[in-house]
């Protein structure tokens, strides 16, 4: 995840509670991409202390450190390293094609090379490290499918170096959609007050978000036939409390818009609390941050430059 923005529920729900379930049956780098986030400016300070930020969420979610690495990207230079050289077999028109790209390039006057080249360095983010499997949502799918095709490139002309990683993810998270606008997706660079509930918000500023939430113009919930803020609500409180489809018609069918957004309201307070609590616990331990952000560096460390170094090799590069 980028250190920019506030993570938000959407982010716990569409990836850090799967990453948690998942952490144990794989070998698992969980990455913070500040080298991604500079791809539009970014103040100094500010980054610096999202990516404490970050790493704590990560920490506070239910990452544990013993299992995996948590490690930020510029921490392993190895990572802009295979980044150019990927960037060398890379033919433009894939990245200029890609659809973040156009949408993103479509708002800004000026556009950085960064943001063309972004797709490159996720792949070399996934690449390093000889990844099988990328636990990601399926908006990420395009970026996915340009690293095998990146991948799939370099092997044809340097011979067999990088795994292919697999497509096929395992066990997505929810898709949960903005409060404001339930037809986007929930996203931590949307600038409307009321579009999402931050991991860090108090309960006051939660239950005032949700209470403004989109729904539609039925007097009471009708789970066959909802609308899109209807079922985002509902996908929310689904997604926290694991009740079953039947339950969620049992509980929810017939009930007032009012009284269904002071259930999740309460739904998502009674989950984030105790999340907040471990958050400001590992954010108060001096030194603990720190430390396991350079553990994670030097677990990683070796296994990246011995790709960038293989890297080299194929390409006749100096070793």
């Amino acid at each position: 995840m980028q250190p920019s923005g506030n993570l938000h529920i959407g982010n716990y729900l569409g990836a850090l509670k799967n990453w948690v379930r998942i952490q144990n049956d794989y070998q698992c780098t969980f990455c913070i991409v500040d080298l991604h986030a500079i791809t539009v400016y970014q103040d100094a300070s500010e980054l610096r202390a999202k990516i404490r930020e970050i790493a704590a969420l990560y920490l506070a979610a239910g990452i544990d450190p013993k299992a995996c690495s948590i490690m930020v990207q510029s921490a392993v230079p190895a990572h802009a390293e295979l980044a150019w050289m990927l960037t060398c077999v890379t033919p433009v028109g894939w990245l200029e094609r890609m659809t973040q790209y156009k949408a993103k390039a479509a708002k800004q006057e000026s556009i950085g090379d960064g943001l063309l080249q972004y797709p490159v360095l996720m792949a070399a983010d996934i690449l390093l490290y000889q990844a099988g499997i990328v636990p990601v949502g399926e908006d990420q799918a395009q970026h996915l499918e340009l690293t095998r095709d990146i991948a799939q490139r370099f092997n044809s002309l340097y011979g067999e170096t990088f795994v292919v990683p697999n497509t096929s993810l395992p066990t997505v998270g929810a898709r949960i959609m903005g409060l404001d606008d339930p037809t986007q997706k929930m996203s931590k660079s949307a600038t409307g007050a009321h579009h999402a509930v931050a991991l860090l918000d108090p309960p006051d500023q939660i239950r005032k978000t949700v209470m403004r939430a989109t729904t539609d113009s039925k007097p009471a919930v009708e789970v066959a036939t909802a609308g899109p803020g209807v079922l985002n609500l509902l996908s929310i409180y689904q997604a926290f409390s694991g009740a079953t489809d039947d339950e969620m018609k049992h509980q929810f069918g017939g009930m007032r818009y009012g009284d269904l957004k002071k259930r999740v309201a309460e739904m998502v307070i009674s989950h984030l609390e105790p999340f907040q609590q471990r958050y400001r616990q590992i954010t108060a331990e001096p030194g603990y941050l720190d430390r396991v952000l350079k553990e994670g560096a030097e677990r990683v460390t070796p296994i990246a430059n011995d790709t960038v170094r293989l890297v080299k090799e194929r390409m006749g590069l100096y070793t």
